[in-house]
């Protein structure tokens, strides 16, 4: 039976040396010398005797200590260690409060985005991404302790400024985090509370935004005029007339270095390493007679080594995204009309319209292939039939830009020239 009350309890003075008030059931409370008084409980397991504290008296008063004493010997009871147990809570509140959803969120940025070989512009926009839509919020929770609905109500708010493909992005990788957090700190996180926020009833369905493109021939021989009359530059002309010779990603033509490119010889080209590339495999461009002459008027300019298309403040930073989009936009072309972009859209519609095999036009835009190992053996594929492929596509702009004076070449170079550019010698 218990023998102890808060009256008795209260009563005991302190002595020279600390000692025990007995309650029962293994509850006694230590009395010591400077008058502070501390529960403990005493437990027999596995034939030996363990004590484990219960708590400071006054934070912990006798009903309390009681409570704590009947869920010590309940664990006893179910073949627990009270001990073991006490430490694995103890151990579970420093790795809440130490793996916040932040920190783990930034350790899967760092041990699994990084080594994936992305960029270093793609790593911060992730970055970017959790720091204003989820930090802010529950970036102090630990992870175990997010539950759907604090995900939920930060895609919202991604929602609510109508940016349907960052919240989609989000809450994708959202998922990758929780998914590592699984595997990495298994008795934080048991459920991943991302894995069923799907569907439209979570977030509205990204509407595809397409790259505006001229696809008719009648239309895209005044915007290629126009081209020829911009003076807004020389190194923006000059990237103007290169597009759409090359049709490469925007990116990929304002990051151009001269080192990249081999302009002499029989078969000039273009080779984008893998790293400025959007799928991360090696892109060889193969140049026409035109983007050869093009990159020869420039290179006294910008070359021989740097940028190709540098920035005109700052020549040792790269054209500025926008640029060519103002240069389209002083030609009278908004961005539903063309877009620097769109240039790839024009030449892939054109030039499957006028029989070239699709497996070179899809290589030749660098489109993905579905097997990695694969791609990284096929960035030479169809490069000889791509080769006339470019040539001729170069030789068709010639012809749409209104008074086209032809080049005068010898017959035997004219007549290869037309039989490589069959199916491009009409306008329809």
């Amino acid at each position: 039976m218990p023998k102890l009350s808060d009256t008795k309890i209260r009563a005991a003075k302190p002595r020279s040396r600390p000692y025990k008030l007995y309650d029962g059931n293994g509850l006694y409370l230590i009395v010591n010398a400077n008058g502070s008084k501390w529960w403990r409980q005493r437990f027999v397991r596995a034939g030996k005797e363990q004590t484990l504290s219960v708590g400071v008296y006054d934070a912990i008063g006798l009903a309390a200590a009681r409570e704590k004493s009947d869920a010590i010997r309940a664990q006893l009871a179910n073949g627990l260690n009270p001990s073991h147990e006490r430490r694995e809570r103890k151990n579970a509140r420093a790795d809440a409060a130490t793996h916040t959803f932040k920190a783990v969120a930034l350790t899967w940025i760092g041990k699994y985005l990084e080594p994936q070989g992305r960029t270093a512009d793609h790593i911060q926009r992730v970055r970017r991404r959790f720091e204003v839509w989820f930090f802010p919020w529950i970036g102090h929770k630990s992870i175990g302790e997010v539950t759907e609905d604090d995900i939920l109500d930060c895609l919202k708010r991604i929602e609510d400024r109508n940016l349907i493909d960052t919240a989609h992005r989000a809450r994708a990788q959202c998922d990758q985090v929780f998914r590592y957090a699984k595997r990495r700190y298994k008795k934080l996180v048991k459920v991943n509370p991302v894995a069923d926020l799907k569907g439209p009833d979570t977030l509205p369905p990204v509407r595809v935004k397409h790259h505006a493109g001229i696809t008719d021939p009648a239309k895209l021989a005044p915007l290629l005029q126009a081209i020829e009359g911009y003076y807004g530059g020389f190194v923006v002309r000059c990237a103007l007339r290169f597009l759409p010779l090359v049709f490469v990603r925007p990116g990929e033509l304002r990051h151009a270095e001269w080192s990249e490119f081999r302009l002499e010889g029989r078969e000039p080209e273009w080779r984008i390493p893998a790293a400025k590339m959007k799928m991360r495999i090696q892109h060889i461009v193969p140049l026409s007679r035109q983007a050869v002459e093009i990159l020869r008027e420039l290179q006294p300019l910008t070359g021989p080594d740097g940028l190709v298309f540098p920035s005109v403040r700052h020549p040792s930073r790269p054209m500025s995204d926008g640029t060519l989009n103002v240069a389209l936009k002083s030609l009278g072309y908004s961005s539903d009309q063309q877009t620097p972009h769109g240039f790839r859209t024009t030449a892939s519609t054109l030039l499957n319209e006028r029989g070239f095999a699709p497996d070179a036009i899809e290589r030749q835009l660098a489109h993905g292939e579905p097997n990695a190992v694969r791609a990284a053996y096929n960035s030479a594929e169809y490069l000889p039939e791509r080769r006339k492929m470019m040539q001729a596509w170069a030789d068709y702009i010639d012809k749409l830009r209104p008074g086209f004076v032809p080049p005068r070449v010898g017959r035997s170079k004219l007549n290869g020239q037309k039989k490589h550019a069959r199916g491009l010698d009409s306008d329809g």
